[in-house]
């Protein structure tokens, strides 16, 4: 069960209702979004049924909901949700495009990557400065130094930054560099990370397991919802079939999938399911067709000497080839690319 809040509701009216419902044998999760406030309810929904909540102060409306992601779900929030990352919308009737190296290696190559980025229309910067292999001797990124590299190349080109956290441990140390946290596809069910970065106050990107299913994917998203925070993208970057052509194979019809069962913002990792560097554009293409809120891609100034995934990382021509799709699409299908945060400041 679900308990929307009215805009105008006071702390006070949240707090009895709290109560009312943990003196009732309940528990009650508090989720603060933009607009409002939901309260998720734990226990007997008969118990709950005859408390009356709907005619309590500041209560919009009661929900019995049907499906186990209760935050997260459509069924609550008819509306789909748009999320500020610095500024910069994500969903709603913004395209968003992310970009940027997939790891940070040097002071230059992040910042080359990120004017790559502004130039192919992003309005977001990614890069890992944690970096989970599958190989223990694989590059696994610079930690805080590459934190810090980020924060100096946010405040050069001006583009908030996404960058992924590992563990429960290294949440507030990302979050004082981040705008976004990343939850990558190996940690999506790592329940006390996604526990953590729900209590972090920062936006998260949440990427679909490899081996998960949407309804896997959705439970996770109401882990950190549970926590108090309404502010996630999901992302869906390729899961894990028998074929051998792709890195991974992108579930296309996983956007229009969650966005009837969520009110959530979707985006699509096409970087890291097709794996290749010719897929992306295709792929991107697709993704906008079919209806997705974004896309994050991997760029590098030389994509050869990348120390991660430089296969697939778009370089040279593609950088203005993928300006010209998030250019043109968008507008087909009659939506808007987000600008980079100045230039919404500017009017631009």
């Amino acid at each position: 069960m679900v308990i929307v809040m009215a805009p105008g509701a006071t702390q006070a009216d949240i707090d009895s209702v709290v109560d009312t419902v943990r003196s009732a044998g309940g528990e009650a999760f508090v989720s603060r979004g933009v607009s409002r406030t939901i309260v998720g309810l734990v226990g007997d929904v008969d118990r709950f049924s005859a408390l009356n909540l709907r005619s309590r102060s500041g209560v919009s409306d009661v929900v019995r909901i049907s499906v186990p992601y209760k935050l997260v779900s459509r069924e609550h929030h008819r509306e789909r949700s748009q999320v500020l990352v610095g500024g910069v919308p994500v969903g709603g009737s913004a395209v968003t495009l992310i970009a940027g190296p997939c790891s940070v290696e040097t002071p230059e190559q992040t910042l080359a990557a990120a004017r790559m980025a502004r130039a192919a229309g992003a309005s977001i910067l990614r890069g890992g400065a944690f970096k989970p292999r599958t190989s223990p001797y694989a590059f696994q990124g610079l930690g805080e130094a590459g934190l810090k590299i980020l924060a100096d190349v946010r405040q050069e080109v001006g583009l908030p930054v996404v960058t992924e956290v590992v563990d429960p441990a290294s949440v507030d140390l990302v979050a004082s560099y981040a705008d976004m946290l990343q939850v990558g596809t190996r940690n999506m069910q790592n329940f006390a990370l996604l526990q953590a970065v729900g209590s972090a106050g920062k936006p998260v990107l949440l990427k679909r397991g490899m081996n998960a299913t949407i309804q896997e994917w959705l439970m996770a998203a109401e882990y950190i919802a549970q926590r108090g925070n309404l502010d996630i993208v999901l992302c869906e970057r390729g899961i894990r079939t028998f074929e051998t052509a792709t890195r991974n194979t992108l579930d296309i019809s996983a956007v229009p999938v969650v966005q009837r069962l969520s009110h959530l913002p979707v985006i699509i990792d096409p970087s890291h399911s097709g794996g290749h560097r010719d897929l992306v554009l295709p792929l991107t293409r697709a993704a906008l067709a079919v209806g997705a809120d974004g896309v994050i891609v991997d760029v590098h100034p030389d994509p050869a000497s990348a120390l991660c995934d430089g296969d697939q990382a778009l370089a040279g021509r593609d950088i203005a080839d993928l300006a010209d799709v998030m250019t043109t699409m968008p507008a087909m299908l009659g939506r808007t690319l987000a600008p980079a945060p100045e230039q919404a400041a500017a009017g631009v």
